[in-house]
């Protein structure tokens, strides 16, 4: 029976026709390889079940561990392998590239594909990333374009229309699933681990083209419960600023389209902003309350953020800021398609070779 080859982090991707991930389902969803499948030898009941037997049968942990292993991979094999051709050339990996990566590799190996095994796991992947990312991120190309804006001026509708014009840009929020904002948790679903986050980083920067700007969105340090690389908040604090401006009652439409869960659920919405007492005081909170029991969602929107949102605004270029003083202003009348495409077309005409 072939041992199965090793390979180590970085990965010639080209090589391999899949990345297997064979860690239990929750270990997938923290992180993974970008691209990879999860193919569980274990799964996450299993898993606790063999180690918790180890503490008292190290013996009989082994001997159930096999046994679950083996079940799962004749399920891969019959069910989601069941049409790999002959020159089948898979990448294993579980947390540190030992026995659940190599129990499969070794069952491959013997059916006649080249399964090869990452070197040191996941583990080992994570750690060359981190200094990778690093490493991507520090150089002064690709140039960082920085749109920056009070609350609703439409920025994030802004990095959305110039991807869809063809532009390289870099959603912060997108990635960490949360506006940035005590109204910015996710509608749906959870925000991703700092791990997640990290490689949907790497991934970003690993696949920009140097020679054209990226286009981001000012943001604190913090988006939710996700930190920003160290290196990434210097660059950015060192990037061109871009000022978008969009009128009051724009914005306030915007912040309707923008979060229509809230008008959807208004008693979660009024339970959000009690968490707005202590700094904008009860008389002001029970007033957006009044004017949310009303439905009246103008006066709202429109009193939420010049009461709140533009009062905890650090302009750039100012003292409480990080970012660079703005170079360069960007106009947009409405809150439209045409407007924000139109207003996306002139950055790209300014900023872009």
């Amino acid at each position: 029976m072939q041992v199965p080859e090793r390979i180590s982090p970085p990965l010639p991707f080209s090589e391999f026709s899949e990345i297997i991930d064979v860690r239990s389902p929750s270990e997938f969803a923290e992180d993974h390889i970008p691209g990879a499948i999860n193919l569980p030898v274990l799964s996450d009941a299993e898993r606790h079940e063999v180690g918790l037997l180890n503490t008292t049968n190290a013996f009989e942990s082994r001997r159930l561990g096999a046994t679950l292993v083996t079940k799962n991979i004749h399920r891969h094999l019959s069910e989601t392998l069941a049409d790999r051709p002959r020159d089948y050339a898979p990448l294993l990996y579980c947390w540190r590239g030992n026995m659940r990566s190599n129990s499969m590799a070794i069952i491959m190996r013997a059916i006649g594909w080249r399964a090869r095994v990452l070197e040191g796991g996941y583990k080992a992947w994570r750690k060359w990333l981190m200094s990778d990312l690093i490493a991507q991120i520090s150089p002064a190309k690709p140039e960082l374009i920085v749109l920056a804006g009070l609350t609703g001026c439409g920025k994030t509708k802004l990095l959305h229309t110039l991807k869809e014009q063809g532009s390289q840009v870099l959603d912060l929020e997108g990635h960490a699933n949360h506006k940035g904002s005590i109204l910015g948790n996710p509608a749906t679903g959870n925000q991703p681990s700092q791990k997640f986050f990290d490689t949907s980083l790497w991934h970003d920067f690993s696949n920009y083209d140097p020679s054209q700007p990226v286009f981001t969105e000012a943001e604190s340090n913090r988006i939710g419960k996700i930190q920003l690389p160290g290196t990434l908040w210097k660059r950015l604090s060192e990037a061109r600023v871009v000022q978008v401006h969009l009128p009051l009652s724009e914005r306030a439409k915007f912040l309707a389209d923008d979060y229509p869960h809230f008008v959807e659920d208004p008693q979660h919405l009024k339970d959000t902003l009690n968490g707005l007492r202590r700094l904008r005081g009860h008389g002001q909170v029970d007033q957006w309350h009044a004017q949310i029991d009303v439905r009246d969602w103008t006066t709202f929107l429109e009193s939420i953020l010049l009461h709140h949102y533009d009062l905890v605004y650090r302009k750039p270029g100012s003292e409480d800021s990080i970012y660079q003083t703005p170079e360069d202003h960007l106009y947009l009348e409405k809150f439209t398609t045409k407007t924000f495409s139109d207003g996306a077309s002139e950055l790209i005409e300014r900023f872009c070779s």
